[in-house]
Parts: C-alpha cells; structure tokens; sequence
C-alpha cells in the first residue's frame, strides 16, 4: 500500500522507516524533496501548500500523514492555515486516511492529567491554531469527505530530536560535559515526555486499523517525570554525574525575547513547565495493546545517539582540519 508523508524531519523519516519495515510504499514529501536516501522510500519534492500539487502526489495513497512543521514558533500564524489546509484538501481527493502529528497545546492550562476527552480549550495563539486544525478534520471527517484521526504527544525525546524546547542541544551536551542545565519553569514539577519510537509506532497503528479513525489519541508515554529526574537520568545512562539543574527566570526570557522571536514564542507555552504537565494515555494501550517503550531504554538509546553524533562531529572536523592543513 501506499502511504504518503508529509514532512522529512525527525519523525517523518522515523515514520517513513517503520512503513518500509512493515512492506508498505513510502513517498516522504518535503519541499526541496532532499535528504539521505533509504530503501523503499520514494523522496518527493513538492510544496504541501500547493494542493492540486500534493493532490497529484497523493493518488492512489491508503493514508496521508501531516508530519510537517512551521520552521518557527514565529511562523505558526502565516504557516499553518495553508500548511494544514492544502494537506487536509489533499487527503479528500486521494479518498485516504488523514493522520495528523499534533501535540496537547489546544488543551491550554489545565487542572489534572490530560485525556483526549479534555476540552480543547487553549486561549494561547499556537494552541488555538492546533485546536482548529483538529476541529477542521474532524468535521470533514463527520462529513463523510475524508477519514481522519490525530496522535497528539507530549515533549519529544529520542535519536535526532535536537532542537526541542527541552531534551535538545540546550540540554543533552551540558549534561555529557557537566555543566549547568538551565530549564524553563520547575525543574521539579512533573512532565509527560514522549519517546521517538512511540510516536511513529502510533502514526504507523492509526494509518492502517480502522478503529483510529474519528477521534484522536495521545500517544503511548510513560509515567510523568520532572526535568530535574530526566536530566539526571541522562546523566546516569551517560556514567557521568548529574549536573547543576536551575530554573531560567522570567526575566531572562523577556529579555532575550526581545531581540529573539523564537523565545518571545516561549512564554505562551510556559505553563507546560511551570506546573504539572501530565498526559493519560491509556485509552491507546487498552485499543491497541501498545505500551510505551521503558524509560531507561529510551533514555539509554538517546544519549548513545548523543554521542555517536558529538564523535561523527569531531571526525568530519578532524578529516576538515585535516585537508585545510595539508
């Protein structure tokens, strides 16, 4: 069968892999259609906005999975009205599944642990942008005009995330050579991380059983776990000592917001960090009988791609330095 993804980042070609692996047809779709190469995997280059374009990529796909991203925070408002309309558009006319990667900010602040039956009720800009790309494909989906299902997940972590709020390059390479970390929020307030694997096992369940389809659903993740516990985990799976954990103040964050659109972006999101962000995602493992991957291994295999990265890095500089000198 085939299915067609939009958008080749982390999770994308993740997604990509694991299709291959269970014989299906992939066309990966980005705009320049580059990348490393993977067998079974067909790389398209194709504006998603463009929706007689993807239409035409589309044909004859069993599922359609939106793994594309705004390449900001900043560019949420421009980016995605058209992002998600030209891909919703797209599924309709190919008549397949529509699988959206999505996460818990149409939620906004809540009081307890978040279940897909929590209204969605952010006030935050990027929140309301998620909820109403939801709304729209449910009520095509309610239309009889599409089939559409959504995976929403909490923070990632996992090989290749690396520029993530929290578990990406402002975290992972302190805690390797035991600096400070400094994190947003309470270190010490516990959080829902979701791992890498977990995600594109859970796009992979909702573009093929039809029991998915209709409503959305948080993927598998395990227990809660605050960022000072996960930084220290880190540590630990590295063999290193756990680092210095401090909170960055408020008024750091303005302060850099004002000459940085990125983390002017942060504050609507703060929330998340200040108090307990917790997501139930139970109702996936009693459907589908998929659990999320144990902690420690999650962890372990993070930081191994950590520093298989940092040792490719120091090579290509090595051979760099090297031909420079010569």
């Amino acid at each position: 069968m085939k299915h067609v993804i939009i958008g080749a980042g982390t999770v994308g070609r993740a997604t990509a892999s694991r299709l291959t692996g269970q014989g299906h047809q992939v066309h990966l779709v980005s705009r320049n259609g580059g990348g490393p190469g993977h067998e079974g995997i067909e790389r398209v280059a194709c504006d998603a906005t463009d929706a007689d374009a993807l239409a035409r990529v589309c044909r004859g796909a069993t599922a359609v999975y939106n793994c594309a991203s705004p390449s900001s925070y900043a560019r949420w408002v421009t980016d995605w009205p058209p992002l998600a309309a030209g891909i919703l558009d797209a599924a309709r006319r190919s008549d397949a599944v529509l699988v959206t990667l999505s996460n818990l900010y149409g939620y906004g602040p809540v009081d307890g642990p978040m279940t897909e039956s929590t209204p969605l009720d952010a006030t935050g800009v990027k929140g309301r942008i998620r909820a109403g790309m939801w709304r729209d494909a449910l009520d095509a989906h309610r239309a009889g005009s599409v089939r559409a299902t959504e995976a929403r997940a909490s923070d990632f972590f996992g090989p290749g995330f690396t520029t993530t709020v929290q578990i990406g390059t402002r975290v992972v390479p302190r805690v390797l050579a035991g600096k400070t970390v400094r994190v947003l929020g309470d270190p010490d307030a516990p959080h829902t991380w979701t791992y890498l694997e977990d995600v594109s096992r859970t796009l992979a369940v909702l573009g093929t059983d039809p029991r998915a389809w209709g409503r959305a659903w948080h993927v598998p993740s395990g227990p809660p776990v605050s960022q000072r516990r996960m930084i220290d985990a880190l540590a630990r799976a590295a063999g290193v000592d756990a680092p210095p954990v401090v909170s960055l103040p408020g008024w750091s964050l303005r302060a850099m917001g004002m000459v940085s659109p990125s983390v002017r972006e942060l504050h609507e999101v703060r929330y998340q960090f200040d108090d307990p962000f917790v997501m139930d995602s139970s109702a996936f493992a009693r459907t589908f009988a998929v659990t999320a991957t144990p902690f420690d291994d999650a962890v372990s295999t993070t930081v191994r791609w950590w520093r298989q990265s940092f040792d490719h890095r120091a090579q290509t500089d090595a051979v760099r330095c090297a031909g420079v000198t010569e």
